[in-house]
C-alpha cells in the first residue's frame, strides 16, 4: 500500500494518534516485575503483535515498538547488551507487521528510553558513549523497518542531545519527548519553557517535541502549554498518564477513565498537540475513545490552567506560573550573603 511518509502525515493531518502503554498492558498479559519487556521480542512476539494488532484496531496512527530499554546499557542489567541489534530489529519487525496489515497508513515508531545512566558532569557517563549507544540502537531499529525513531521519558540535557546526535545518525526523522514528574520539572530539573528551548539547538531538529509520561494527564497538558508557548513553531506531542497510579492489592492500577481520556485527548489538542497518545495504563480501550473524541471535535481556543484543572485534575505549581524550586534557592541564596 502506498502511503505518505511519516513528516508528510504530519504536514498533511491536524492530528495523529499515537498508541497507549507497553509495559502496563505486558504486565496484564503475564510480564513479571523485573522481567525485560525487551526480551518478549524473541520469547512472545505472537503477545507483542497482539498488543500492537489491538492498539491499531482501536485507532492508533502511531505504533511504538517494545525496545525502550533496548540500548546495551539497560539491556546489561539482563546480560543482554550483546543483543541489540537482534532485539531492536525483532521489535521492529514485530510492529511492522502489525502496521502492514492495518489496511490504512500507520507508522512504526523506534521506542528508544534512556540508558540508566549519569551523564557528566552530574555522574561519569561519558556523552561519546552515550552517542554510541543510541546510535547503535537506531540504526538496528531502521533496519527493522522503523519510520521514525521516538527518544522519550529523557530526563537531562545531556542524554537529550545525546541521543539526537546517536539516533540522527540513522537517517530517519526524530521525536524527542522528556518526562516531566517533579513539580512540573523533570528529574534533572528542566522545565516545559527550557526544554521547548534547547529543542531550537539540537544536532538534528527533532520533527515532533513533547512529553510522555509524567504525572497525569492534567500536568502533561500544562507541560504542552508550556512547550507550545516557547515553540509555536513546533509539532507537539501530549503521550500522558492514564490518570493517577494508586496501588491496591498488589497492583498498581491508574485512575483514568475512558471518558477522562476523551477530555485529556480534546483539551491535549486545543492546548497545541498535534501528537496525541497515552503512556502508562493507556489501554485500548482508552485509545480507542480518545480516536472517537479526536474525530468528533473540532480545535477549539487553548484552555487556561483552570479549565484543565477541572477537567483533569490538579497541576503544579510551576504550572500556575509560581517557580517553587527558584523561590528555595533565591531564599537560600539570601541566607548566604
Amino acid at each position: 500500500m502506498s502511503r505518505p511518509s511519516f513528516t508528510e502525515a504530519l504536514n498533511t493531518r491536524p492530528w495523529l494518534l499515537a498508541d497507549g502503554a507497553t509495559g502496563t498492558n505486558y504486565f496484564q498479559m503475564g510480564l513479571e516485575s523485573g522481567d525485560a519487556p525487551e526480551m518478549w521480542n524473541f520469547e512472545h512476539p505472537g503477545k507483542v503483535r497482539d498488543l500492537h494488532k489491538r492498539f491499531i484496531a482501536a485507532g492508533a496512527d502511531i505504533v511504538l515498538t517494545n525496545s525502550f530499554g533496548g540500548n546495551r546499557h539497560r539491556l546489561k542489567l539482563h546480560n543482554a547488551q550483546d543483543q541489540v541489534r537482534e532485539i531492536n530489529i525483532a521489535a521492529a519487525k514485530n510492529a511492522r507487521a502489525e502496521a502492514d496489515a492495518a489496511g490504512r497508513a500507520v507508522y512504526v515508531a523506534g521506542s528508544m528510553g534512556p540508558t540508566g545512566e549519569i551523564f557528566e558532569p552530574v555522574g561519569t557517563f561519558s556523552y561519546a558513549d552515550g552517542v554510541v549507544a543510541f546510535e547503535e540502537q537506531g540504526k538496528a531499529l531502521k533496519e527493522g523497518g522503523a519510520d521514525v525513531l521516538w527518544i522519550e521519558t529523557m530526563s537531562s540535557e545531556e542524554e537529550l542531545r545525546a541521543a539526537v546526535e546517536g539516533a540522527s545518525k540513522a537517517g530517519l526523522p526524530i521525536v524527542t519527548t522528556m518526562s516531566f514528574d517533579t513539580n512540573g520539572r523533570t528529574m534533572m530539573g528542566i522545565t516545559p519553557h527550557a526544554f521547548g528551548k534547547l529543542t531550537n539547538d539540537l544536532a538534528v531538529m527533532p520533527a515532533a517535541i513533547g512529553a510522555n509520561c509524567g504525572t497525569g494527564a492534567s500536568e502533561l497538558v500544562a507541560t504542552v502549554m508550556g512547550i507550545v508557548e516557547e515553540r509555536p513553531d513546533a509539532i507537539v506531542v501530549a503521550k500522558g498518564n492514564c490518570g493517577i497510579p494508586q496501588y491496591h492489592d498488589g497492583h498498581i492500577h491508574y485512575s483514568g477513565t475512558p471518558e477522562l481520556m476523551a477530555d485529556y485527548a480534546r483539551i491535549a489538542f486545543d492546548a497545541g498537540a498535534r501528537i496525541i497518545g497515552g503512556c502508562c495504563g493507556t489501554s485500548p480501550d482508552h485509545l480507542a475513545s480518545m480516536r472517537k473524541a479526536l474525530e468528533g471535535h473540532s480545535k477549539g481556543a487553548a484552555p487556561s490552567i483552570a479549565y484543565v484543572e477541572e477537567k483533569l485534575g490538579a497541576v503544579s505549581q510551576l504550572a500556575k506560573g509560581v517557580d517553587t524550586a527558584a523561590a528555595g534557592a533565591a531564599k537560600r541564596e539570601r541566607r548566604r550573603t
